[in-house]
């Protein structure tokens, strides 16, 4: 299979599937010096997994993930403390799929024949024949976006040392659409969301805050504490979550990621309304990326707004606008155009951000705004016209295995993480671009 890799300074390759033993994301680019921990990709990799409520698939996957190469083992010498920092050799990620019971597999075997319409399951088929991995769509679901989370984490960190942040959020679901809000007042809130699912959540409780995986440990080690949390899959305690607490305290949803909580509030009721029909439902999710200098791009091909469309390649995506978008074409040009002044202090100002920051394939070093259109998921409860695609005939196919009501609640944490990788890309590129000319 071709095309499971993106990047050329910063280049990321991955691998796996949904019941496959796991998957995997091998990066090079990543540079010496940085400590990441395997504590720091799961708290983002907690709030993109399934079973974790109603908006979410009961697939009940901990996706504890497992650094396995690309940091020191130990000190390298007397006096020096580099132990579990990146070492500039490539970096490789794992994260095991431990929630695939055989009572499941089966579900998708008795039902393989007949393709989800709107899934990939019949082109997958046409193109790899009976050899297709079709347990679980394969490396067509959603489970390989882990792997992108997981790169996401290490990007951001390099991201902010040069103060460069990348914030998603969902900015319309089942038809609802929030309000304007400061990033300032996002990124304050994202951070509420994320203190309050990892304090909920039991499978870091009984991880991390445990000590059970802690920074130092071999990969022997860690496998043990995996095989005791597959079988111990089903029979987690919830943790209880004082949802009102939550709402008055920090002013946030508990379980969807919208930071205007009256619109969450909507965006939810909403979605469980065409859930209980039997149906699913679709959004929008908004990236803001701020602190980029002016001129990140490689025009004529590799357009830092062409590039950022390379996120069409998350399942269920089927649009990317930057900057007003598709509204352009209802704008005239006095419109359209982000007019320039410089202030008093000779900084170069705009007086709008229609382009979303990039322009020419160029950021302006105005803040880079991209949107998400997420389609709804493919899997419901009603019946649906399709085939048997082994003996070609018509066919009805009735839902039986487990899905999301709604997909654009989990995608946000995906297209933060892919929208940091392809900065970190074409960051590396432009600091280097201008090392050799600024000399």
């Amino acid at each position: 299979m071709l095309g499971c890799d993106i990047g050329t300074l910063f280049k990321l390759t991955v691998a796996g599937g949904s019941y496959q033993e796991g998957l995997t994301v091998h990066l090079q680019g990543v540079p010496p010096g940085l400590l990441i921990t395997d504590e720091q990709i799961y708290e983002d990799l907690l709030i993109r997994k399934p079973g974790q409520g109603e908006l979410t698939s009961p697939r009940r996957e901990p996706d504890i993930p497992i650094i396995f190469s690309g940091v020191n083992a130990a000190d390298t010498m007397p006096g020096f403390t580099n132990a579990g920092y990146t070492n500039g050799t490539p970096m490789v990620i794992l994260i095991p799929n431990l929630d695939r019971h055989f009572e499941h597999i089966e579900q998708y075997q008795v039902t393989n024949r007949t393709p989800r319409p709107g899934h990939a399951s019949y082109a997958s088929y046409m193109k790899y024949d009976h050899w297709d991995d079709a347990i679980g769509a394969g490396i067509f679901s959603g489970r390989y976006t882990s792997t992108i989370v997981a790169a996401g984490v290490i990007a951001k960190a390099i991201l902010a040392k040069h103060g460069i942040q990348v914030t998603a959020y969902v900015r319309e679901a089942a038809g609802v659409v929030m309000p304007d809000m400061p990033i300032e007042e996002i990124r304050l809130r994202q951070a509420a969301y994320r203190k309050v699912r990892k304090e909920h959540d039991p499978i870091w409780r009984f991880v991390y805050q445990s000590g059970r995986i802690r920074p130092g440990m071999r990969f022997l080690e860690k496998t043990p504490v995996l095989a005791e949390v597959e079988k111990m899959i089903g029979k987690f305690a919830s943790i209880p979550m004082d949802e009102e607490k939550i709402r008055k305290e920090y002013g946030i949803h508990p379980s969807l990621f919208c930071p205007d909580l009256a619109t969450a509030d909507a965006m939810f009721q909403r979605i469980i309304d065409i859930k209980k029909a039997g149906d699913s439902s679709g959004g929008v999710v908004e990236v803001v990326a701020t602190g980029l200098p002016a001129g990140v791009g490689e025009p004529v091909f590799r357009k830092l707004d062409g590039e950022l469309g390379r996120m069409l390649s998350i399942g269920s995506v089927k649009a990317v606008e930057i900057g007003a978008g598709v509204h352009v074409k209802d704008m005239t040009g006095s419109q359209c155009n982000d007019q320039m002044y410089v202030d008093e202090q000779g900084n170069v100002r705009f007086k709008s951000n229609h382009a979303g920051g990039v322009t020419g394939g160029l950021t302006t070093g105005q803040n880079l705004v991209i949107r998400l259109a997420v389609k709804p998921t493919p899997t419901i409860s009603k019946d649906q016209d399709t085939i048997d695609k082994v003996e070609r005939k018509n066919a009805v196919l009735k839902a039986v295995t487990r899905r999301d009501p709604t997909l654009v609640a989990r995608i946000w944490p995906v297209a933060e993480a892919f929208t940091a990788c392809i900065l970190l890309d074409h960051y590396m590129m432009h600091l280097g671009y201008q090392a050799l000319w600024r000399k």
